[in-house]
């Protein structure tokens, strides 16, 4: 570790820790069952106690040790005292271990601005939990439509996302995944995190691609319309994987289990996408509106991604290609 990291590196290690720590937040709600659930726009679009309790342990911590940084959280809430159990003051070493990309060295606080979305997958969350909970007080009626376990593979969809940005660019990223490991069962050490910069490159996974005779598509699970299908039948792939949240699509990429990420509609907002697109990016990805234009993420950008995303390891040339003339007239770009 040198003297003096630089800001952005010394961010990125803090964020790493806090993000860990709302991964514990969004964990121990989820087992409490007490969500406290509310819908905002509808019943795609819910937040729940732990989107609450992350972001304000998100925000509160990073701006304790960053309070020059504009902080741009995806969930509205009323200014108030953070309990001091919900700060995260710790970083994770190995981020300071790196060397500071010399672009990106003698960037100052005031210029960075940090994207939250502390619980990437909320509407997969909430069926989780009621399955979580139907395992361990099973329904006695004839309703068997919710089997106990089956929804519990949305686990997987939950992350917590903190992306940094800089000249509008995403330039460094991390990912929390709360429930990885949940397949393993009681006493299982579940989470893991993932982190990135530009032109330092992305770790805490292992980068694999789908072989280049298979075209995967993942897309959206729940906001789905003509349009959006239309677009992903238009690439032409083997297979579609319908899941939540575009932080987990982006780990599908570069995981090597999808091929592209696409999703032409408007929905997304920038936080959804900041950290995972540094991330996509460091490890030579790409992702685009469905025009094939980068999104800004300056701290005055509209949050919505009104023109869609589109997002591959490689070959994002050819997906752009095969956009259907009927999607790029229906969504704008920004």
């Amino acid at each position: 570790m040198s003297g003096n990291p630089a800001v952005v590196m010394r961010l990125v290690a803090s964020a790493y820790s806090v993000a860990e720590k709302a991964g514990a937040i969004v964990r121990k709600v989820l087992h409490s069952g007490e969500l406290g659930i509310v819908e905002k726009t509808g019943a795609n679009d819910l937040q729940t106690l732990a989107d609450r309790l992350a972001q304000q342990s998100i925000c509160a911590s990073l701006s304790r040790r960053f309070p020059k940084i504009t902080i741009i959280g995806e969930e509205d809430l009323p200014a108030e005292e953070v309990k001091e159990d919900l700060i995260e003051l710790g970083h994770f070493d190995e981020v300071l271990q790196k060397n500071c990309p010399e672009e990106f060295r003698s960037l100052k606080e005031e210029e960075l601005v940090v994207w939250v979305d502390p619980l990437d997958g909320t509407k997969e969350y909430t069926e989780a939990s009621r399955c979580l909970h139907l395992q361990a007080a099973p329904h006695k009626g004839s309703d068997n439509s919710q089997t106990p376990g089956t929804a519990l593979w949305l686990l997987d969809n939950v992350t917590v996302l903190i992306g940094i940005a800089y000249g509008g660019r995403a330039i460094a990223g991390v990912i929390n995944q709360p429930f990885y490991n949940y397949q393993l069962g009681a006493g299982a050490v579940l989470g893991r995190t993932m982190w990135g910069v530009l032109g330092l490159g992305a770790f805490g996974f292992q980068l694999q691609e789908v072989p280049g005779d298979k075209r995967i598509v993942t897309t959206t699970r729940s906001h789905s319309n003509k349009v959006v299908t239309d677009c992903v039948n238009a690439m032409e792939p083997h297979e579609v994987i319908r899941v939540g949240g575009a932080g987990n699509k982006i780990i599908q990429l570069v995981e090597g289990r999808a091929s592209a990420y696409v999703f032409a509609s408007p929905g997304c907002k920038k936080w959804d996408t900041c950290a995972p697109e540094a991330i996509l990016h460091a490890v030579g990805g790409k992702l685009t509106d469905m025009h094939g234009n980068a999104y800004r993420y300056d701290a005055d950008v509209q949050h919505m991604n009104s023109a869609g995303v589109l997002a591959a390891l490689s070959n994002h040339d050819y997906y752009v290609s095969r956009v259907p003339r009927s999607v790029l007239q229906a969504l704008k770009t920004d």
